[in-house]
């Protein structure tokens, strides 16, 4: 089990930036060099004595000296912007209400999508895993000022 000791024998963290640096030679890295690589998922990731961590996790660990109790949300939805102040605790639930704007995303915006058959923006909003219609608007701003006052209503973030 990995102790926060260790992980500051091992590595250097800059909350600022996020970013680990290894202090000792490890395998293929060397005392100087940047920690980590992104993983398929675009999380950075950190071998640690033959095991792998999240440099989120790791950053949480770091500066507290505790695991988060459940998830961590990147507040800027970054994957790998590990700086401490873009980190949060967070429950699943709390976590899927911070997504990141989807691919097929047309207005820019999450939360809010083109309804065909009205011609018009629509607003919608995840409430305890189910979707919640808000409303048609002309635009996809006046659609995303109704997404947000709903997540401000019902998503309470610290």
């Amino acid at each position: 089990m990995l102790t926060q000791e260790r992980l500051k024998e091992l590595l250097d963290y800059d909350p600022e930036t996020g970013v680990f640096v290894w202090k000792v030679n490890k395998n293929r890295a060397r005392a100087g060099a940047t920690a980590g690589t992104k993983n398929n998922r675009l999380y950075t990731v950190i071998r640690i004595d033959r095991k792998d961590y999240t440099a989120h996790r790791l950053a949480w660990f770091y500066m507290y000296g505790t695991w988060p109790k459940d998830q961590l949300d990147h507040i800027n939805r970054v994957r790998n912007d590990n700086r401490i102040g873009n980190l949060r605790e967070a429950t699943m639930q709390q976590n899927q209400w911070n997504p990141s704007k989807r691919k097929d995303n047309s207005s820019g915006y999450t939360g809010v999508g083109w309804h065909k058959k009205t011609e018009k923006w629509m607003a919608y909003i995840v409430i305890n895993m189910k979707q919640k219609y808000l409303g048609l608007f002309n635009t996809p701003e006046e659609a995303h000022t109704a997404y947000v006052k709903a997540k401000e209503e019902h998503h309470n973030l610290v």
